[in-house]
């Protein structure tokens, strides 16, 4: 099978994406354009903030020491670099897809479906990960509430005690549900869970402040630089997520000026909240104790609570925060799946039932019950607490792909409508990259590894499936014959 570098790198133009998505939205099986720039803002919101910020300090601090504060800026610095070229990307390239779109309009289709492939890890790794700590938490929950928790046999996949993770399993089924249901609706109960969760966080600063301690932070680096890097690597998965906001952009009303607004809103909320969190833990309790904590499986925060006030509400409370914040982020993550899939199968690079979309309901419904089965067994059968940095390494090389797109598509459509544009170009794109690049070179080589062989099972999908069906090669591939023919007929003239 020869693939030629020409047609891994052709383009799909500007003119044909936005053509396509607007024919579909006014159709009676479009996706229907339902969302204003609050409820995508507080979908962005409820992406990002997930299990991450609850329990990543217990793996953090050991590694940075009260510095992590610093590792988490680190890591909003390098998230809000790739924010500031997806919101010039969003407003030029207003359509499903995000970074998969942005790729196929700058670097090419075979650039384009390996970054997709890279946002599948993203997504799929993520949603099927969180599906099993809400299991965790769920039964945390019940236990601090009743005395009673799920056994470990239908409660845990194999490998981790059990034989399948019922909870997990039932989160992402349900989250499915609401998601075929309609998008309007998700979006609603998503705003209530948003609410709830950041509320609980909210108190954790409040209270955890009233034990401030200015010692605790005194040996504020033990580890160096070099330690806040690599908890800055370590906490960069609290940011994943917030590039759904741009895989919404057919569903969202005048999105040349929603994306890139609901982008900025949810980065900047998202970053303060973290930083006053870091802030009033590591202010509450000495560093030393993280690390021991993190390893007897205790949940930090609700641990501070508990120091803090003497009571036993505080694991009540966070369990109950944590059951929230997973099951948003469960739906949020299936939601950003589903319309990658969407952007794709309108490609012709994975197959049609990922673009059918429900007349009634306005919304992919096989597309979405295929990710939900898929997802589903991955958190029921498999134990994917060591996959969570392959998520970040998928996001990291997403959010390089998207620094490379702005620069191109600044060379080969100058004149595209960009309501919004990168500052400081082309060295903000630049550093976005080298960041990102930094970042996932911390990484653990496992990682490097396992990410390396998913690459390779996406090219080998490509050649198979991917290229033939290619809408964009079969196009090209007609106004070729179209133009022999042109031809023959003049000549036979």
């Amino acid at each position: 099978m020869r693939v030629t570098a020409r047609q891994l790198c052709r383009r799909k133009p500007l003119e044909t994406m936005i053509g396509e998505a607007e024919s579909e939205a006014s159709g009676p099986g479009g996706l229907r354009r339902s969302m204003g720039l609050t409820q995508l803002t507080l979908l962005g919101i409820s992406s990002v903030v997930g299990t991450g910020i609850f329990f990543v300090l217990g793996t953090a601090v050991p590694k940075a020491g009260p510095g992590v504060v610093l590792s988490f800026v680190v890591a909003a610095v390098v998230a809000g670099l790739a924010a500031l070229c997806y919101v010039e990307l969003a407003g030029a390239i207003p359509v499903a897809g995000s970074t998969y779109s942005y790729t196929y309009a700058s670097l090419g289709e075979g650039a384009a479906y390996l970054v997709a492939w890279c946002l599948i890890l993203e997504y799929g790794v993520a949603v099927s990960t969180v599906a099993v700590s809400w299991g965790q938490y769920l039964n945390e929950l019940t236990d601090a509430l009743f005395g009673f928790t799920v056994p470990d046999a239908i409660s845990q996949p194999p490998g981790a005690g059990g034989v399948v993770n019922i909870p997990a399993l039932v989160v992402v089924l349900l989250c499915s549900l609401l998601l075929a249901r309609g998008t309007r609706e998700s979006a609603r109960l998503n705003a209530v869970m948003v609410c709830v969760k950041l509320s609980v966080l909210v108190l954790f600063v409040a209270v955890a402040f009233t034990a401030f301690r200015a010692g605790h932070f005194a040996d504020f680096a033990p580890h160096g630089a070099s330690g806040i890097g690599v908890a800055a690597s370590a906490v960069f998965f609290s940011y994943v997520g917030f590039d759904t906001v741009a895989t919404a952009s057919e569903e969202v009303r005048d999105p040349r000026r929603t994306i890139p607004l609901a982008l900025v809103l949810t980065l900047g909320a998202v970053t303060v909240l973290y930083i006053l969190v870091s802030l009033a833990a590591v202010g509450a309790q000495p560093a030393g104790r993280f690390g021991a904590q993190a390893d007897a499986g205790e949940a930090v925060l609700a641990e501070i609570l508990r120091d803090v006030t003497g009571a036993g509400w505080p694991v009540v409370l966070l369990s109950a925060g944590a059951v929230v914040s997973i099951f948003s982020v469960v739906l949020v993550t299936l939601y950003g799946q589903t319309r990658i899939l969407f952007s794709m199968a309108r490609d012709g690079l994975v197959p049609e039932i990922f673009r059918r979309v429900d007349r009634k309901r306005h919304t992919p419904v096989g597309n979405t019950w295929i990710v939900g089965a898929g997802v589903g067994a991955l958190a029921a059968f498999v134990p994917l607490q060591y996959l969570a940095d392959l998520t970040s390494m998928g996001t990291l090389v997403a959010f390089v792909a998207v620094a490379a797109a702005v620069v191109v598509l600044r060379r080969i459509a100058p004149d595209a409508p960009r309501p919004y544009k990168v500052p400081l170009y082309p060295v903000v794109p630049m550093v976005s990259a080298a960041s990102c690049l930094y970042l996932a070179w911390l990484l653990p080589g496992i990682t490097w590894a396992l990410f390396g062989g998913w690459l390779v099972l996406a090219a080998a999908l490509y050649l198979v499936f991917g290229r033939r069906h290619s809408a964009l090669r079969e196009r090209a591939s007609a106004h070729e014959h179209g133009e022999a023919d042109v031809s023959t007929t003049a000549a036979r003239a």
